[in-house]
């Protein structure tokens, strides 16, 4: 396969995906009814330069990661992202490979809720995309490369959080998470850049080294977070963790019961927030 076959591939995917559809806005003139480059390059998390290098064959051998993000920027199926993976020189992620595949059905439930703050993450907890809601609440992560994105890495390596939480709920959450971790290393025993997470988090925070090392099993469960936002302040909602279990995927939903103050600012949050935020993916 040639880099131009995978150029033109790129550029007709690119064509048949609508802004709307992608969560962009369709305004202004278009010389086509799809994504325009600065458009994909915002969605996939790269350079418009290395779009268009990649369209015109003068980029080679992009990384696992680019071609999962491009993947998921364009909406592929499964047929679809295996011809991409070959066309890039690839292999495909193998069953001991943590999927970074988002489906159809569960882009479709992101499109509908666009008034919900949600995330979409692998089992290893690496977010993979995010509605312009969940960006508003949380904050913009769309611009984090590589372990940043993981949620695991960051809560135990100090990175900055909105999430407010009492000394027993940070106990209770860090044991959920290295516990989910050490099932989805159970279940993708092959997967590398998993195993280099685990290698590295235990060398970088002595609380995750203390919790691996003392066997911990679990789960994270669904919970009520309190969110400081630099703009409404404090407000407390429901986070529900629902999985896909074909293709081991973790969507996590913010919601606040209708009526309250929390509701409220969470609807002014969706006001201020998302004006100028688009769907982003890594």
């Amino acid at each position: 396969m040639t880099v131009t076959e995978l150029g033109q591939a790129l550029r007709r995917w690119r064509d048949r995906v609508s802004p709307d559809s992608a969560g962009m806005p369709a305004g202004g003139q278009r010389r086509a009814a799809g994504l325009r480059r600065e458009e994909l390059a915002l969605l996939a998390g790269i350079s418009v330069d290395y779009v268009t290098r990649l369209e015109q064959g003068r980029a080679a051998n992009p990384s696992l990661q680019v071609v999962e993000a491009l993947a998921r920027a364009l909406r592929l199926s499964g047929d679809e992202r295996a011809h991409l993976f070959r066309l890039a020189g690839l292999a495909r992620p193998g069953p001991d490979t943590v999927p970074g595949y988002i489906t159809p059905s569960v882009q479709r439930l992101l499109d509908r809720l666009v008034g919900t703050p949600v995330g979409v993450s692998d089992a290893a907890m690496t977010l993979l995309v995010a509605n312009p809601m969940y960006a508003a609440l949380m904050g913009d992560q769309s611009s984090l490369r590589g372990f940043q994105r993981n949620g695991v890495w960051r809560n135990f390596t100090g990175a900055h959080t909105r999430a407010r939480h009492t000394p027993e709920q940070r106990r209770a959450f860090e044991i959920g998470m290295v516990g989910e971790l050490r099932t989805t290393l159970g279940r993708y025993p092959g997967d590398g850049r998993l195993r280099r997470l685990v290698a590295e988090l235990r060398t970088r925070s002595e609380r995750f080294a203390e919790l691996w090392d003392a066997g911990v099993v679990g789960r994270l469960e669904a919970s009520r977070k309190t969110i400081e936002h630099p703009q409404v302040g404090l407000l407390t909602l429901d986070c529900d963790l629902l999985r896909v279990e074909g293709n081991d995927l973790h969507i996590l939903v913010y919601s606040a019961e209708p009526g309250t103050e929390d509701a409220e600012k969470l609807e002014l949050i969706s006001v201020l927030g998302t004006q100028s935020l688009a769907v982003r993916a890594p």
